[in-house]
């Protein structure tokens, strides 16, 4: 397994962190408590120290069951959540709130559910617009004294955003978009603020919410409960699900010539091509770990990430 320390810090993590969304067991389709918990277990087993998830995921179930997973194994991991990304009490909408009112109950319950007593990345989810960004490092640096946070970090932020967060450059450790082989709408962004802020990039759906893992073709049908089945996910439907194909295709040709599957060459693409970055993938089984982890202490040649970036320009 690959490490690196992130910036701002002394944390030394693995570059593959395993995502929690899909722990959530909300609209990815079926999941299994014993088989999350087991998948995490090999994860560990497998050199992988790093895990990220959010108060939002299950409205606190992912939490929940990582904090059963991690359970007797805390010192040997980190762990990255996020706050900031409320549901209404109806659940039928979703908004940002980044008050510090909120950010003190948020940190409550997040450490309540993952029963530890820090957490060891706190990360904004989305900004809200409204909250000044000094009121919210406030909390954030006042929480890191009280030893309930040890850093902090952004999640979902752009090029945009690089004016506001510029003033507190060295404070955060690190920032995470999505980004992969069939979504590079990000690339500049990610690169640029990964400098000017100076923070550890991370990417979610780094295999394009499961499109590059091969397993999927023209006539995929997902389950009701499962959130691709939705023209918003674009990866699963029309032109955009055939673009993802041919790239799945040269997944398939590199896979034959390093002996891997396109899971491995997708995340070994990003490990690759953004450097000194860390790969967040969800996962819902040991299995699904097991070929994660395969992308992990080889590298693509020049000429490999070369074509990927055409196939997927």
């Amino acid at each position: 397994m690959e490490y690196l320390t992130l910036r701002n810090s002394d944390l030394s993590v693995s570059r593959i962190c395993l995502g929690g969304d899909p722990m959530g067991g909300h609209a990815w389709g079926e999941t299994n408590e014993a088989e999350l918990i087991d998948a995490v277990h090999s994860g560990i087993d497998k050199g992988i120290n790093f895990f990220d998830t959010a108060d939002v995921y299950g409205l606190g179930t992912a939490e929940t069951i990582l904090g059963k997973a991690l359970k007797g194994r805390r010192d040997k991991v980190f762990i990255a959540s996020k706050f900031g990304v409320r549901r209404t009490e109806d659940n039928t909408r979703t908004y940002y709130d980044n008050s510090p009112k909120w950010i003190r109950k948020a940190i409550e319950g997040s450490l309540t559910r993952l029963q530890t007593d820090y957490i060891d990345i706190y990360q904004i989810h989305n900004l809200d617009g409204i909250t000044p960004i000094v009121d919210v490092i406030g909390v954030l640096e006042q929480l890191k004294k009280e030893g309930k946070i040890r850093y902090y970090g952004l999640s979902n932020v752009l090029e945009r955003d690089i004016e506001t967060l510029l003033p507190f450059k060295g404070r955060f450790v690190s920032f995470q978009d999505q980004y992969s082989l069939a979504f590079r709408d990000y690339e500049g962004d990610i690169i640029r603020i990964a400098e000017d802020i100076d923070v550890t990039p991370f990417t979610w759906g780094s295999l394009g919410q499961g499109i590059l893992t091969g397993k999927y073709g023209r006539d995929v049908v997902f389950e009701k409960n499962d959130r691709r089945s939705r023209a918003t996910y674009p990866n699963f439907h029309g032109e955009k699900l055939q673009k993802n194909l041919d790239i799945v295709d040269e997944l398939r040709k590199l896979g034959s010539k390093y002996g891997k599957e396109p899971t491995a060459i997708a995340i070994r693409f990003i490990l690759d091509y953004l450097r000194d970055s860390v790969a967040l993938v969800g996962m819902k089984r040991r299995n699904q770990v097991e070929e994660i982890c395969k992308s992990s202490d080889w590298n693509l040649l020049e000429e490999d990430i070369a074509a990927l970036l055409d196939k997927s320009g």
